[in-house]
């Protein structure tokens, strides 16, 4: 299955949509393991116990019954132990490891969540459809083009149903799922351009290296990426520090930045729209406007390692095959009015959609002219649940989850492209087909990554 399949074309090829229909989903040919749950509840192991897991754990353990934590982060570990034994009874048995290849070796483990730092998503993800899991992943699923691509080729191999965490397909509202609606019932007319706004980094000033703290696995923190000390800085943010432990986003070592942090969920609603316009619209170039750095980038690597080393500020065009502009910027308050959002402009109008609202002369006519009663359904594919019970649903049903990997491969692959576009002070042209940056030898090979001995991919 290439990653231009649509949700019909997977239908088609699940087996358990046949035949295994009217059984239990664990006697199916796609059954993920051998285990049967007395409650017919799947056996749920957590890779990953850290900040975003307090949110996806507990939804997770609505559906499901938690066998074991995981975290390099042994405090984090311990934290997680006692949030399952506080949503499904203290008298619960709870392993706790620190490795994650402890949980994906267990047999009665059916499904894993997977919400570790961006660098590890893959490697995990990949390793555990191999070992027979179903998958729950937050976003971004990649750090590299390279690694999508391999997690489809494995998804391919297992039929093991993933869902990522871009939960904008699912709640907020419906808001974004309106959007969509709205686009597809040529409420803006032909589909144009689109803004998105995704925010912008402060600058950490440099950060001087430190103790490890106490319980954390440095090395295996670090997986893939290279061997660099530990840094810290009492700093007024979030968490009350600067180091790549917690703040891992505004290091390009472990992530992309805010183009691969919030863009994950905008460019993958804008690309949803895109593609719901005209089904067969890829991204074909994409140019980079403004970028600013804290660091010196020399051929694209930054040349200080005591600092966060991403994009501060950013302006990106992409221009897809039918015609359509992407603009992805940090900020549009000064010229189009919003700090975060997506706004779409069509032929016939525009509005605007983030989080908290959807506005614009299109939405406004919703009151005199709604959209038809199934329109929100038609998008989704079925009544909209929560992003859990989403891909709790298709554990069951072996269907295609509402964030499906392929789309947000494509999605994820603007998101990289931009960034080697950022970093590399170059225009690209893409080949969607053969997903190739054409005649630049040096920007294709940013596809990939180097992978640390000892923690590679195996596809």
């Amino acid at each position: 299955m290439s990653s231009q399949n649509s949700r019909r074309d997977f239908l088609k090829l699940t087996t358990a949509a046949a035949a295994g229909a009217t059984m239990p989903y664990w006697f199916t040919s796609t059954a993920r393991s051998n285990y049967v749950a007395a409650n017919e509840r799947p056996v749920l192991g957590c890779i990953g116990t850290g900040d975003r897991w307090r949110s996806v754990g507990p939804q997770a353990m609505k559906f499901s019954d938690c066998a074991a934590v995981c975290d390099v982060d042994a405090n984090h570990a311990g934290a997680g132990k006692e949030r399952v034994q506080k949503e499904q009874g203290s008298e619960r048995n709870v392993d706790v490891h620190e490795d994650y290849r402890k949980v994906l070796d267990r047999d009665d483990i059916d499904v894993v969540t997977i919400v570790t730092p961006d660098h590890w998503h893959s490697k995990i993800a990949i390793e555990a459809m191999q070992a027979g899991k179903d998958v729950y992943c937050e976003k971004p699923l990649t750090l590299t083009i390279e690694e999508g691509r391999q997690i489809i080729k494995v998804l391919d191999q297992t039929k093991a149903v993933f869902q990522v965490g871009t939960q904008q397909r699912t709640e907020m509202g419906q808001r974004f799922l309106q959007a969509i609606a709205l686009i597809k019932d040529g409420r803006i007319g032909d589909l144009r351009e689109i803004t998105v706004a995704i925010g912008g980094v402060g600058e950490s000033g440099q950060i001087p290296v430190a103790e490890v703290p106490k319980g954390l696995n440095w090395d295996m923190w670090l997986g893939q990426a290279p061997l660099v000390d530990y840094r810290f800085k009492e700093t007024k943010g979030r968490w009350n520090a600067s180091n790549c432990h917690y703040e891992f986003r505004w290091w390009y070592e472990y992530s992309g930045g805010k183009m691969t942090d919030w863009g994950a969920h905008h460019i993958d609603i804008a690309q949803w729209g895109i593609e719901t316009a005209n089904p067969d619209a890829r991204l074909s170039s994409i140019e980079p406007v403004m970028a600013q750095h804290a660091v010196t980038l020399k051929d694209g690597v930054p040349q200080e390692q005591d600092r966060y080393n991403v994009a501060l500020k950013f302006n990106v065009k992409g221009v897809f095959n039918n015609g359509v502009v992407l603009h992805i910027r940090d900020n549009a308050t000064e010229d189009l009015g919003f700090p975060n959002g997506i706004m779409f402009e069509g032929t016939k109008g525009r509005f605007l959609v983030n989080r908290q609202k959807i506005t614009g002369a299109p939405v406004e006519a919703l009151s005199s002219n709604p959209l038809p009663e199934d329109a929100i359904e038609k998008i989704y594919g079925s009544k909209p649940t929560s992003h859990m019970e989403n891909f709790f649903n298709c554990v069951k049903s072996r269907e295609l989850p509402i964030s499906d990997v392929y789309s947000h491969h494509r999605a994820m692959t603007t998101c990289h492209l931009a960034n080697i576009a950022i970093r590399l002070d170059r225009s690209l042209n893409w080949d969607a087909e053969n997903e190739q940056i054409v005649g630049d030898e040096q920007a294709n090979s940013w596809q990939s990554r180097e992978q640390r001995k000892g923690y590679e991919i195996k596809v």
